[in-house]
Parts: structure tokens; sequence; C-alpha cells
């Protein structure tokens, strides 16, 4: 067995558990690129081109790899609406005629009281409208 084979395994290996404790990404970059190097070295390349292999790998996964992980990684529970946040700028099939009094519309299968967000619009069972907020228990609604 080539010793270059596991010199870059066991590089390869130990950047892997250094990621472990810095979660930055950068070190599994550089892991990725040795392990390809192994895998150079396993097919019976020299070493320059295993130093060239390992390079080029570390380089296009700092440029491919890396941004992808890092989003993937930052993303942010506040992002994601909940609760009435998620109903406002939904779509809504009207159940019973909507206007200033009276109407139930349908959001996501759940039934809702609605009164059209302008006051001089009504629109009648059937229609799509969208919810543009919610007051209460009352969804105001608009038709696109």
């Amino acid at each position: 067995m080539d010793v270059w084979l596991i010199v870059w395994l066991i590089v390869g290996a130990a950047l892997v558990a250094a990621e472990i404790f810095t979660t930055t990404f950068v070190l599994l970059m550089f892991a990725i690129g040795a392990f390809a190097a192994a895998g150079a070295a396993a097919l019976g390349a020299n070493e320059p081109i295993q130093a060239v292999v390992f390079a080029v790998v570390s380089a296009l996964s700092f440029v491919a790899v890396r941004p992808t992980l890092r989003r993937y990684m930052q993303r942010d529970e506040r992002d994601t609406q909940m609760g009435v946040e998620a109903i406002e700028g939904s779509m809504a099939l009207v159940m019973e005629d909507v206007d200033t009094d009276s109407g139930m519309i349908k959001i996501d299968g759940e039934l809702w009281r609605a009164r059209p967000y302008d006051a001089t619009q009504t629109f009648a069972a059937g229609e799509r409208v969208r919810v543009i907020e919610i007051k209460g228990a009352t969804a105001m609604v608009w038709k696109d």
C-alpha cells in the first residue's frame, strides 16, 4: 500500500475531526481535498499530482460547497413565519358572501370570518381573495 495514500487518509480524518470543534467549514474543505488526493494516490498518481489534486479540490470545495453549507447552517428560525403572519398574504376561497357585515372564507382548510379590506367591495361565494391582514379573529380580504 502506498505511504501517501495512508498519509492523505490520516490528514483527511484529522481535518474532519478538527472541523467538529470549529464548525467554520474551512477545515472540512481541506479534508475533502485530502480525501481526493488519497483517491489520486490509490490510482497511482505521483506526489506532485496528488498535491495538485489536493489544492484544486480544496479550492473548488471552498467555491462550490462551503457557501451552501454556511447558508444551510445559518438559517434562522425567526425567518419562518408562524401564526397570523403566515396567513397574511395567502389566498383564500370565499365560502359565504363577504361584505361589511358578514362573510366566511377558507384558508388552508380552516374557516375564518372575513370582511373586505375595502369596505366598498363585496365578494361572492366561490371567488378567490387574498388575506391582507388579520384583525382579531377576522381576516381582512382583497380581490387581486
